[in-house]
């Protein structure tokens, strides 16, 4: 058990750090196994006959282990990162038990007895009571928190070391699998066999929706490496051969691309609440699943879809707005766990003429679906309420995704959008209350969205009052836009949350109404 002054004391970012020390230990096993491998091939050409051989096949031997090593240190990064969360939430309970008790004329002593004070009112004894529970919810979550961690770690040192299976065990789920199917195939595994899959099958445990987020982002970021040196390959390719014009469009994206996973690596070894890498496609324009914080153990979990043009390179940058979120979430609840996911996992539109089409949402669907699903099924412990936010062209995946059968998730929140693909809010599949939007006063998208007809239809109207005159009109936001009636007209029938002007993209700046109304939805209230 916890105790009172022991919970006062804990330093949450000294195990953050510890957890950065474990993470740093993975760059150090990369540059030592790149050592062997250089002396290798130095020595396959000098040495020779069965001593050499044997000597090349220990030199092997030891570059996996270092190889399937890189796992464990990532482990032992979360369990230390997760401990942390805890424990900054074990505190603000117990900062905001101690503050309450105050409030009401208690006392709290340093071993966390609560007394009547001078000042305390009659009829105090009810505050006392809620003050004593409280506390002691405060210790048993961090108590809970240190016994489940060094049990974790405790494991993790016992099957840490042996080698891998030298065969792929059998069974692996095909891409796109239905989470629960997953989830059931991960849980029937032993120790020995969830390792190889980690270790040697990256690519495929990083994409499989259903499984734990920390494996995922262990698998993940044991690819992040080689997917660099691919882009730098294709890049050196491009600028050595022959180079008709086009090369220096693709020259372009590769160095965005390469730009956008820099940026997105500094994050993830950045200190302070930890990124899990969820998925990462170096293809194309680019794709990235990024979560702040644990969804796993998270109470309540925000997954936000961004809008036209976003890809690899913008990835650090969607992701803090996702940041934003969930830190105005801990300011509002302190006590309450809240993590958030950039879901950046389809081709969004480049240009106008893409954007205008339902296509490239409809295509996004299925795999967004299949990603909410993936959340509930692989959260660890109780209930958890999942939020789903879309940005401009993103609402607009977000409301192909809700129409599909079965959408797992309990709220949606549309902002700054051209339209969701439906006339009303009852249409998305959510109880009533559940679905939510906001729409600047100077945000263009509701100008630059309106309907053919709905520009018709203005131009038509007759001028006089009450009605505005016909070039004012054409000038007024519209109700039917691109996609469907505004998410903030009265009859879409949605919850509408203010914000105050700052164009498409200001909807998460610091001070704006709107990142409150964001936070206080994803974290089950009204904004």
């Amino acid at each position: 058990m916890i105790r009172y002054a022991q919970l006062w004391a804990a330093d949450p970012d000294a195990w953050r750090a510890a957890a950065g020390d474990w993470r740093a230990g993975v760059g150090t096993l990369d540059r030592r196994e790149a050592e062997l491998a250089s002396v290798g091939r130095r020595l396959a050409g000098d040495w020779t006959g069965p001593a050499g051989r044997a000597a090349l096949g220990r030199l092997d031997g030891l570059g996996r282990a270092m190889s399937d090593g890189r796992p464990a240190l990532l482990e032992a990064d979360q369990l230390l990162s997760r401990f942390a969360d805890r424990l900054d939430r074990a505190r603000a309970l117990l900062g905001t038990a101690v503050s309450a008790a105050e409030g009401e004329g208690l006392a709290v002593d340093p071993r966390g007895a609560v007394s009547f004070g001078p000042a305390a009112p009659t009829g105090a004894e009810p505050g006392r009571a809620r003050a004593v529970e409280q506390i002691r919810a405060a210790l048993t979550l961090a108590g809970d928190a240190d016994a489940e961690t060094a049990g974790r770690l405790t494991a993790l040192a016992r099957r840490t070391g042996p080698e891998l299976p030298a065969d792929a065990p059998a069974g692996a789920p095909a891409p796109g699998a239905a989470p629960a199917a997953v989830c059931r195939w991960w849980d029937g595994l032993g120790d020995a066999a969830r390792a190889w899959f980690v270790a040697r099958a990256p690519a495929l445990v990083g994409r499989l929706d259903g499984l734990p987020a920390a494996v995922r982002d262990r698998a993940n970021r044991l690819l992040l490496g080689a997917l660099r040196a691919e882009l730098l390959t294709r890049r050196l390719r491009l600028l050595t051969g022959h180079r008709p014009p086009w090369v220096a469009v693709e020259l372009s994206r590769l160095s965005r691309s390469l730009a956008g996973l820099d940026a997105l690596s500094t994050r993830l070894a950045a200190p302070g609440r930890r990124a899990y890498l969820l998925g990462l496609d170096a293809s194309a324009d680019g794709r990235a699943v990024v979560a702040v914080g644990d969804p796993d153990a998270a109470d309540t979990v925000l997954t936000y879809v961004p809008g036209m043009t976003a890809d690899l390179a913008d990835a650090a940058g969607e992701l803090s707005r996702v940041e934003r979120v969930v830190d105005r979430c801990a300011e509002l609840a302190p006590a309450d766990g809240a993590a958030g996911v950039l879901w950046l996992d389809y081709d969004a539109p480049d240009f106008l003429d893409e954007a205008a089409r339902r296509a490239p949402a409809d295509t996004a669907a299925p795999g967004l679906h299949r990603f909410v699903a993936g959340l509930r099924a692989g959260h660890d412990g109780g209930p958890v309420r999942l939020t789903v936010l879309g940005h401009s062209y993103g609402s607009l995946v977000v409301g192909s995704t809700a129409r599909l059968p079965g959408f797992a998730a309990d709220a949606l929140v549309l902002v700054g959008s051209p339209g969701v693909g439906v006339e009303h809010a009852a249409d998305l599949g959510l109880p009533a209350g559940r679905v939510w939007a906001t729409t600047a006063g100077d945000d263009p998208i509701q100008y630059a969205a309106r309907r053919p007809a709905g520009l018709l239809g203005d131009a038509l109207r007759p001028v006089g009052p009450p009605d505005l005159p016909p070039g004012w009109a054409l000038a007024a936001p519209g109700r039917e836009l691109w996609f469907g009636r505004n998410p903030v007209d009265p009859a879409f029938g949605a919850g509408v949350f203010a914000g105050t002007p700052h164009g498409h993209g200001g909807y998460w700046d610091a001070g704006n109404p709107a990142l409150d109304g964001m936070a206080r939805i994803v974290l089950g209230g009204h904004p």
